[in-house]
């Protein structure tokens, strides 16, 4: 442009204000004042660009060891790579995508926290970190992943034998052998400790198993199911290793559910299903040690509310830049940025509490009404994020091309499993009163 298209700019500008009434009113303002307008002037005339988004917003994974970051990073580059494609088409037609299955595998961070079997080892707390990168792009293939690594191969690792552990953990952490969980039934979810329905009878060399298991994930495709049933000869309860295809095991997929609907969920029936003894689980001898279990994973589900509020938090903060009203993007409006950071701070919240939990469980020293307590606040906090985020999107949130109705479907799931959001907070509540509650 010339100077004399500039020129001729300021005298139309100069025509249309009075000049001395200009100056003279500037030179009433102090600094401040005066730097505010500047900052105006400056930003009108800049392009909008966005922050960059962040939902660890206290950093707290600057506080891993640089290994950990990298293994953070590299299951990162997997979902956002072979997962988040294709996250929307499985969830809609309720199918697993066993074809990542080999791509996971090459990550090697199954059994992560089991010493030895061919376990990489690590901490809880890189473990935590983990499940926040799956969860945070979908929520279905961090629970395949937390039944396999948590709950399958720990029910072998803290109740199975040394033979056991030998011959199960290596395959199953190289993701060659698949593993499902098997405690929750179709008339006891709660209240397993009080009482299993299905039923085991030791006769000779091998167990009678009967009864039926609900809600059962990876169970239409796994290569072994931990079963837990009742004894009827001491009522106490014994675990079982059932490999895929024993006589009287069958397994049905359980269809229309509204939420992880890529997890393969099956209703088992055990008829007269025959066990050998070489497949008991051959340290478990009552509740208490399916609860060793229960214990080492409970706080991974608070992990993985973290990761469904986070991917939520950011799925509603890059919609806040893209999408425009009334002439701008909505994250200008005042509305819309307190949802945000009030999102923000519920997940900035529990981040920290599941971060202080994994720190307690690589020390020693979690209880299980501390990860109980911790299972309540992530996934109640996790319900209201992923319903703020839906409210940002408007009309748009109920469809799934753009990723947030998964969310707060999921959200739903998380809220229920690994014990009740009640049950979490009566064992939370006996603990500090000494009184309990549940009956």
């Amino acid at each position: 442009m010339s100077i004399f298209s500039n020129i001729k700019k300021l005298s139309n500008l100069f025509s249309q204000i009075d000049v001395s009434d200009t100056i003279e009113a500037l030179g009433k303002l102090d600094r401040t004042e005066l730097y505010q307008i500047m900052k105006i002037i400056k930003s009108k005339s800049k392009p909008y660009q966005a922050p960059e988004i962040e939902g660890d917003y206290y950093q707290l994974a600057r506080l891993l060891t640089k290994e950990e970051r990298e293994k953070q990073l590299e299951v990162r580059e997997f979902m956002n790579e072979h997962v988040k494609p294709i996250a929307n088409e499985y969830w809609n037609k309720a199918q697993f995508p066993m074809h990542i299955i080999p791509k996971m595998a090459e990550l090697n961070i199954a059994g992560l926290t089991y010493e030895g079997y061919n376990s990489p080892m690590g901490s809880y707390l890189l473990e935590g970190f983990i499940t926040v990168e799956m969860a945070r792009v979908d929520t279905s293939i961090s629970t395949f992943f937390g039944v396999q690594s948590g709950l399958a191969m720990g029910s072998i690792y803290f109740c199975g034998s040394e033979e056991q552990k030998k011959k199960w953990l290596p395959p199953m952490q190289r993701l060659e052998k698949i593993g499902a969980f098997g405690l929750t039934e179709p008339n006891v979810g709660s209240a397993v400790a009080g009482g299993l329905e299905t039923t085991c009878k030791k006769e000779g060399d091998k167990w009678i198993l009967n009864g039926q298991k609900k809600w059962i994930g990876n169970a239409t495709f796994a290569d072994l199911v931990i079963i837990w049933a009742r004894n009827v000869e001491d009522n106490e309860v014994r675990g079982f290793i059932v490999e895929k295809g024993t006589a009287g095991f069958k397994a049905e997929k359980q269809e229309d559910k509204m939420a992880l609907r890529t997890v393969q969920n099956a209703l088992i029936t055990l008829t007269d299903c025959e066990v050998s003894e070489e497949n008991r689980l051959q340290n478990c001898d009552s509740f208490r040690d399916t609860s060793k279990v229960l214990k080492a994973t409970r706080a991974g589900v608070a992990w993985q509310a973290v990761g469904c509020a986070r991917g939520a938090y950011e799925l509603a903060l890059n919609y806040s830049h893209t999408r425009k009203q009334f002439g701008k993007p909505i994250g200008s409006f005042q509305l819309v940025q307190d949802l945000l950071v009030e999102m923000l701070t519920d997940l900035t919240a529990i981040q920290s509490m599941a971060f202080h939990l994994s720190k307690l469980q690589d020390e020693g020293r979690m209880t299980d009404q501390q990860a109980s307590l911790a299972k309540v606040a992530c996934s109640r906090h996790t319900r209201e994020i992923v319903g703020k985020a839906r409210e940002i999107f408007g009309g748009n949130g109920i469809l799934l091309e753009h990723d947030i109705a998964r969310f707060v479907a999921d959200a739903e799931a998380i809220y229920t499993y690994e014990g009740t959001k009640e049950v979490n907070s009566l064992i939370v509540g006996r603990d500090i009163t000494g009184i309990s509650a549940f009956v």
